[in-house]
């Protein structure tokens, strides 16, 4: 199986067409620019449809019809861009449309600078926009990674009828790394004639919406919702790496922000300094279940959130850990990519 080497944004592009996304909607921003530079050319090769809308709003909801016709469709854009879309994002939960959403992030907040950052945690996470809705969130670290989810993603939100966000950062959007895309599965999307907005011709008609009147309809749909969102917590993933056996300290870490962790405990456990990483591969839902168990062995002393942000993922970790150990954290921000031999270096503080 031949590797093509590609810039992470062109990866992606290519990744959701093999996926068989062939509606892209998009604005432009850095640092996820190539994405639609990519797919401008590549979408009429492959007889897709890539419309650039006049901003974040109409690309939105340009993929709220596509997607309410049983299309698979998609858009990416970058931290301010999300924000612009949240209102849309929120509709597009509520009217259950399976759709991707790819977050190249940028530093933050306001337009802050076109740098990596992870500082869109909590807005990915906890929702983002108006009422009760939780996208499902996938956190690449490797632009190899990044295929491999954005084509779970477009089957987990088929399966959920559900967004999905993808939570990669600009390191990852704009670095070159081999690309094997033969070794990732590709699935026939779901059948979506049962509900999708396609004409009523020989049918009763279909009713995409998100208007609920009626408080008593409206909770319910609000509570279907939930049981949604709770069958979702069984796609929970995550990695462990490094240690010599019995780690004194954990580092919790996902994304750009877990490469660094993994050069750092390489590092350290070359030192004989017992040290390990969890990584969160879904922010949403979160591996609660599984930090909590390896937190709570013996010899685990304490945690460190090494993010690229004010400390975001702490607030999940302890929830996880019920804040019975000590969880500290190390961070850098406004587009800065910690470096190994600054984890390094917090390790040992603690130690």
């Amino acid at each position: 199986m031949a590797k093509k080497l590609m810039k992470g944004n062109e990866a992606i592009g290519e990744a959701a067409i093999r996926a068989g996304a062939l509606h892209y909607f998009a604005y432009p921003i850095t640092p996820q620019t190539e994405v639609a530079e990519y797919l401008a050319r590549r979408m009429p090769e492959v007889g897709g449809v890539f419309l650039q809308a006049e901003s974040e709003l109409g690309a939105s909801n340009m993929l709220f019809g596509a997607a309410a016709s049983g299309k698979r469709a998609f858009t990416s854009s970058s931290s301010p861009g999300i924000s612009l879309m949240s209102e849309a994002i929120s509709y597009i939960t509520c009217a259950e449309l399976p759709t991707v959403l790819i977050n190249v992030c940028r530093a933050g907040p306001g337009l802050g600078g076109i740098l990596p950052s992870q500082g869109d945690y909590l807005q990915s996470t906890r929702g983002g926009g108006h009422g009760d809705y939780h996208l499902l969130v996938l956190a690449p670290a490797t632009v190899q990674e990044t295929v491999e989810h954005i084509m779970m993603a477009f089957d987990l939100a088929d399966k959920y009828r559900n967004p999905v966000m993808i939570f990669a950062d600009g390191l990852i959007g704009q670095m070159m790394e081999p690309v094997d895309f033969d070794a990732v599965p590709v699935s026939k999307p779901m059948d979506h004639s049962s509900w999708a907005a396609t004409g009523a011709k020989g049918r009763d008609p279909h009713i995409v919406k998100t208007l609920y009147l009626n408080p008593i309809d409206n909770e319910k749909h609000n509570i279907h919702l939930a049981e949604k969102y709770e069958r979702m917590q069984v796609e929970a993933r995550h990695e462990i790496y490094g240690g010599l056996g019995k780690p004194e300290l954990i580092i919790t870490a996902f994304g750009t922000s877990a490469r660094v962790a993994k050069t750092a405990i390489d590092q350290l456990n070359e030192e004989g300094v017992d040290v390990a990483l969890f990584r969160p591969i879904t922010i949403y839902p979160f591996p609660f279940k599984a930090l909590a168990e390896l937190a709570k062995k013996k010899h685990v002393k304490t945690l460190l959130s090494v993010e690229m942000n004010s400390g975001q993922m702490i607030e999940d970790v302890r929830l996880a850990t019920q804040s019975k150990k000590p969880i500290h954290f190390f961070g850098r921000q406004g587009g800065i990519v910690p470096s190994p031999e600054e984890v390094v270096e917090a390790v040992k503080k603690l130690l």
